[in-house]
Formats: structure tokens, C-alpha cells, sequence
């Protein structure tokens, strides 16, 4: 087994960082972290985590201050442009014994994870350079600091640092998506997930208690609107459901595009990718907080029960890649339904939509 002498150096103090150095301060090791915002993140947004994260969770032993956040959601709704029902999804049968789903802001999450990481976070550090040598990493940080560790380990998202500098892949691959994202206090009721499906654009909304609504919208583009909050009233003025008085209540909006990581390998040397660094995938499943977290676990136990760290990066990328997988191509699959004209498409979902949407998370209801 590895000593808890290891020295670990975690770059990214997000979802993936912090849970990561929860699960290895857990296992007995003592992780150094970094960040290169100069304060810890003021993240805006709600987040819907699924029965998985929250298994995840239960194992990172954060399963007491995450219980009593947001709202527990039982359904999911998928309704046609004009609010009319296509199938239901039974979120309490799919994850029986897993986990509850929940929607909560992402700010109250984050939260959580930085006060049961242990340790301090050090902020205003990037890092300029990575030299690999066979049982170490040099690391020179962006104030001049350098220093030597036995592994370090990117969790800096998407479009991650330290992917780039051990030559571990390029930029995160655009899909063609142009994604909205809003908290909306004072809209309409509503008791469940629930998301009206367009042709090449959908719109979702979650409640997260206290009267607070996590809005997501997508569409197929290429180009960020110059006003977005313009740009979605006009796009998604023909939706019903609850998406007219959404929209009456948004005040603010954060657009961004889509983009996903698909890598040949995970590690190089002593420096391993884990979240979205590693294989961020579009957010239409909502699996990238799960993926984290559970990469944070399994890389945590593979380091704690491998004699050398060469053996449990090997562990871990070969019993994460599969699942990883599996989401990135559900994920496509889910995405390619935007594009089927909705006289061919809800027909089908009316029938059969319950079983092909649960269809999506059948492998992760075992452990990671």
C-alpha cells in the first residue's frame, strides 16, 4: 500500500478538486490544493445531481450536510413544444436503492465539498510548467514557486492546464450547442423536472425549493447572442408548459457553448486527469458532478490499496473509462433526438419514451 507520505498536488478547486481531496484525505492521505481564482468560486446556478451522486456523496461521507439543501425530485416530465405530455420517468423506482435525485444551487454544493476537503486551498495559483520524471512531477507555479511531488492530479475542467502541459490532449471539442442557464425566483409553481422538447433546442426546469426554479435551455448554433436574455425569449416564445412565465421572470442569464473531452489516456507519468478534464461530456444527461465525484473515489481507493502509483492510475482509468463512456455516448444519443423532426419523434416517445430515457442510466445504477 501507498504511505500517506505521498506528496499529491490537486490543481482545480471545483466540484472535482474538492471531492478528490475529500476522498483522499479520507484514505489517509494529505493533498495539497490549488486554484488560480484569487477567491473561492462564486459559482452562480442550480444543479441537478441524480441518484448516483448522490451514492457518491453517501461515500464521501457528505450524505448529512447535502440532505438538508434544495428539493428532492421524484419525477421527470417530458413534455412536446406545446407543453403537452410525451412520458414520465418514476426517478424513485429508477435509482431504488441508490440514491435520491436533488436540485440545489450549485454555490450551496460547493460549499459542502470546500469545508470536508480538509486543509486549505491555495488561490491565486495557476501553474506555468510540468516536468515529468519517472517517480515525480515538477511543478513551477505562476508566482515563481516550484516544487516536487509524487503525483498530481488535473481537476481544472474542461479546458484544463494541466491536460495541455503533460500533452494529454487538445481543447475541449465544440458540439454545436449555445446553452443557457438561470435561477429564477418569484416564476411559476412547479413540482417536477420537467423539459419541453423543440426541433434542435429543448428547455428544462428544476425545482430547487424555497421557490427557486434551475432554468436550462439548449439550442443547435454556432454563435453567442449578442443579448441573451433577448435571444431566449425570442427562440423559445412558442413553448408552453411553464416556459412563458419562466421567461416573464428571468432577470439574468449565463450562455456559454457546449463542448466535450474525449481523450486516448488519462495519465501520463505521475499526472492523472480526473472530472471534466478527463472526459467532460455536453449536460444533457447531468452526470458531470456524478462523474467526478465518483472519480474522486475510485482514484482515492485505487491509490490506497495499489503497491505502486503506476498500478492505481492503471486501476483507475480502467474501471472509469467504461462508465465514462457509456454517459459521453448516451449523451450523443439524447442530443440526436433534438434533431428528429417531433411528427416522427413524439409519437415514439409517447410509447416508449419512459423506458428508452431510463434506458440511459441503466449501467450506472451499480457502483462506480
Amino acid at each position: 500500500m501507498l504511505g500517506s507520505t505521498l506528496r499529491i498536488l490537486i490543481v482545480g478547486g471545483g466540484i472535482a478538486g474538492l471531492a478528490t481531496a475529500r476522498a483522499l484525505r479520507l484514505a489517509g492521505f494529505r493533498p495539497e490544493v490549488t486554484e488560480w481564482q484569487s477567491a473561492p468560486m462564486a459559482i452562480a446556478g442550480g444543479i441537478y445531481l441524480q441518484g448516483n451522486a448522490a451514492r457518491a456523496l453517501r461515500d464521501l461521507g457528505l450524505d448529512s450536510p447535502v440532505r438538508p439543501l434544495g428539493q428532492v425530485i421524484g419525477r421527470q416530465r417530458f413534455l412536446d413544444v406545446r407543453g403537452r405530455r410525451l412520458c414520465e420517468v418514476d426517478l424513485g423506482l429508477l435509482w431504488s436503492g441508490v440514491g435520491e435525485c436533488r436540485a440545489l444551487p450549485r454555490a450551496e454544493l460547493h460549499q459542502v465539498l470546500l469545508t470536508a476537503a480538509g486543509g486549505e486551498v491555495r488561490y491565486a495559483t495557476g501553474i506555468n510548467t510540468l516536468e515529468l520524471a519517472r517517480d515525480a512531477v515538477s511543478v513551477t507555479f505562476d508566482d515563481g514557486r516550484q516544487g516536487e511531488y509524487d503525483l498530481v492530479i488535473g481537476a481544472d475542467g474542461r479546458h484544463s492546464t494541466v491536460r495541455s502541459l503533460a500533452a494529454l490532449g487538445g481543447p475541449a471539442r465544440q458540439v454545436g450547442q449555445i446553452v443557457y442557464r438561470s435561477v429564477v425566483t418569484g416564476g411559476p409553481r412547479v413540482t417536477d423536472w420537467t423539459a419541453l422538447l423543440g426541433q434542435h433546442s429543448a428547455f428544462v426546469v428544476v425545482p430547487m425549493g424555497a421557490g427557486r426554479l434551475h432554468c436550462y435551455a439548449d439550442e443547435t448554433c454556432a454563435d453567442l447572442p449578442d443579448d441573451p436574455i433577448a435571444r431566449l425569449r425570442e427562440r423559445f416564445a412558442e413553448y408552453g408548459g411553464p416556459v412563458p412565465a419562466v421567461l416573464d421572470a428571468i432577470r439574468s442569464v449565463r450562455v456559454g457553448t457546449s463542448d466535450e473531452v474525449e481523450l486516448g489516456r488519462w495519465s501520463r507519468g505521475r499526472v492523472v486527469l480526473v472530472g471534466d478534464a478527463a472526459h467532460a461530456t455536453a449536460p444533457t444527461l447531468a452526470q458531470g458532478a456524478a462523474m467526478a465525484l465518483e472519480d474522486a473515489l475510485v482514484l482515492a481507493r485505487a491509490l490506497a490499496a495499489a503497491e505502486t502509483v503506476t498500478e492505481a492510475l492503471a486501476r483507475y482509468e480502467s474501471r472509469r473509462r467504461p462508465r465514462t463512456k457509456w454517459v459521453l455516448d448516451r449523451t450523443r444519443d439524447r442530443d440526436r433526438t433534438r434533431d428528429v423532426p417531433p411528427p416522427l419523434r413524439d409519437p415514439l416517445l409517447r410509447g416508449r419514451g419512459a423506458r428508452i430515457f431510463a434506458e440511459h442510466y441503466r449501467l450506472l445504477l451499480d457502483p462506480a
